[in-house]
């Protein structure tokens, strides 16, 4: 299967083009910028086209957003100001929300088509992961980008076509979903092609902003056109992931054989890239065919089969934790603009527009929380203690934000950053990291590659409870959003606990060394103590 493979493959036609114009080919080291920069690019448009739905729920919604409350300018800036033109073209466009969504089980569906999404993601994860293993990535990886971007956009067209009825909207968001899981096993299985684990917390928690960096970009595409017809809002993000889907298929190169550097599980794992001479990384570029297939051989082997990938150690629990992790980070990435503007903010309430705005602030948030997650869990070298440290960090976080978020605009601001920074701070650290280090993990003994396998499994567990987030929130918000936020709470408190015994392993082994340092020191200073005497 390799050969046929790398009959398949080869240079993608944008780095042709390139080295055409250029005359010489990319330095190692611009490669790997380069598969940073697009995987960063991809996912971040993966996320941005998630992102419409939340937007424009309280369009749909059957209890629209409280438009006749006064006006007051906001003191920050214009890009939070609560504007009469964009309340009156609103209302004026959705005077009764838009059917099948304006009935009283309204809110109801909206959580369906949000589970409905999440819940073929996540099962579309596991065979994605799969393939990700054995299919050429790139192509994969356009295939999911452009289907994605199709869906998407038939969504978006429903306004335009006047559509309501709610199989339509199901199906598209289903589809969709299937399409969306192709991403992530995809990206990370890349990244994990390229670097070893050297650093890998930091680099790939200051790469996972893609995540934040999507879901802001996202939101303010949505919420920038919603004015003009909320099919506009999922027609944006729909193409914007189309176009990244043909720049993928251009310029990626997924494997470094493609491109003439036969190193296999990401280049600095068994060599040091970082400290290699030039004159020996050419010869590495140009070794013999022989050497180059065999490598390319071996860098993806057999594909881990999905039973067989669980059993390798920590897989099974820090999935278990993401799904309760990503039950919490979704919630708040469907719901939180809805909860903006239902939910007085100094005595006043926002307009659609302006809640879908300042939600991104929980994203900025959750970039500083990925890196710091990346960082510490470098330099502690424990991957279990840095995330259940976030997610017990998260619970006074979240509870802050509820009780004393309404109090001023200001407040609200600064604790919904710390609540993203403590949510999204675990979820990035296990999607990335964690999953590359498990993906390659020494029980695997070099014979076969299992990163978007693995991957796919923690993600795909984590979104199922991504799916069940937003649909119990539609429920439970009946109940008052208080509920809500206690099952959010829940979700955190049991993440941590189910990392309890990595983390005891972690602190052992710790503890291990330590005692083992000491008693090699004491030992070496015997004899000097015995000369004093």
């Amino acid at each position: 299967m390799s050969e046929g493979l790398n009959t398949r493959r080869g240079i993608p036609p944008g780095i042709l083009l390139l080295r055409s114009l250029r005359g010489r080919d990319w330095s190692l080291t611009t490669y790997r910028y380069a598969v940073l920069l697009l995987t960063f690019i991809a996912y971040a448009c993966y996320h941005a086209s998630r992102k419409p739905t939340s937007i424009v729920k309280s369009v749909l919604d059957p209890q629209p957003v409280r438009l006749g409350q006064p006006i007051n300018p906001w003191p920050l800036s214009e890009f939070f100001i609560k504007e009469k033109f964009v309340v009156a073209n609103v209302s004026k466009v959705y005077p009764k929300g838009w059917a099948p969504f304006n009935k009283k089980d309204g809110t109801v569906k909206l959580g369906e088509i949000d589970v409905a999404f999440l819940a073929c993601y996540s099962m579309g994860m596991y065979v994605a992961g799969h393939l990700g293993d054995t299919l050429d990535l790139r192509l994969f990886l356009t295939t999911g980008m452009i289907g994605s971007g199709i869906f998407i956009g038939l969504f978006g067209l429903g306004y335009f076509w006047n559509i309501h009825a709610f199989w339509f909207y199901l199906l598209m968001q289903m589809v969709a979903g299937l399409f969306q899981a192709t991403g992530w096993p995809s990206v990370v299985a890349v990244i994990g092609n390229w670097f070893g684990k050297r650093k890998r917390g930091l680099i790939m928690g200051i790469w996972n902003a893609h995540t934040s960096i999507g879901n802001i970009t996202g939101s303010l595409l949505a919420a920038s056109v919603l004015e003009y017809g909320w099919g506009w809002s999922f027609i944006l993000p729909g193409a914007l992931i189309f176009l990244g889907g043909i720049m993928i298929c251009l310029f990626l190169a997924a494997y470094p054989e493609d491109v003439g550097i036969p190193c296999p599980y990401g280049l600095d794992s068994h060599t040091k890239v970082e400290t290699m001479p030039k004159d020996e990384e050419a010869q590495i570029r140009k070794g013999d065919g022989e050497r180059t297939q065999r490598a390319g051989s071996m860098s993806r082997g057999s594909a881990v089969g999905l039973l067989e990938a669980c059993f390798i150690p920590g897989v099974i629990p820090f999935a278990l934790c993401l799904f309760f992790s990503k039950l919490v980070a979704y919630t708040f990435l469907y719901w939180l603009p809805f909860y903006l503007s239902q939910t007085a903010i100094g005595g006043e309430y926002v307009s659609v527009k302006s809640a879908g705005n300042l939600s991104t602030l929980f994203d900025v948030g959750g970039i500083v929380g990925g890196i710091l997650a990346g960082y510490i869990s470098d330099r502690l070298n424990a991957r279990a203690i840095t995330a259940a440290s976030f997610m017990y960090a998260a619970i006074p976080s979240m509870l802050l934000y509820r009780f004393y978020g309404s109090n001023s605009k200001s407040m609200n601001f600064i604790l919904m950053m710390i609540a993203g920074l403590f949510v999204n701070g675990p979820y990035a650290l296990i999607t990335t990291a964690v999953s590359a280090d498990l993906g390659t993990h020494s029980s695997l003994k070099g014979d076969s590659r299992a990163l978007a396998t693995v991957t796919a499994i923690i993600d795909g567990t984590g979104s199922v409870g991504a799916a069940l987030g937003p649909l119990f929130t539609g429920f439970i918000s009946k109940k008052g959003w208080n509920a809500v936020f206690m099952m959010l709470i829940l979700g955190a408190f049991i993440a941590g606990l189910l990392l309890s015994r990595l983390v005891m392993a972690e602190i052992r082994e710790k503890t291990g060394k330590n005692l083992g340092q000491q008693v090699v020191e004491g030992t070496a200073t015997q004899p000097l103590l015995r000369d004093r005497r």
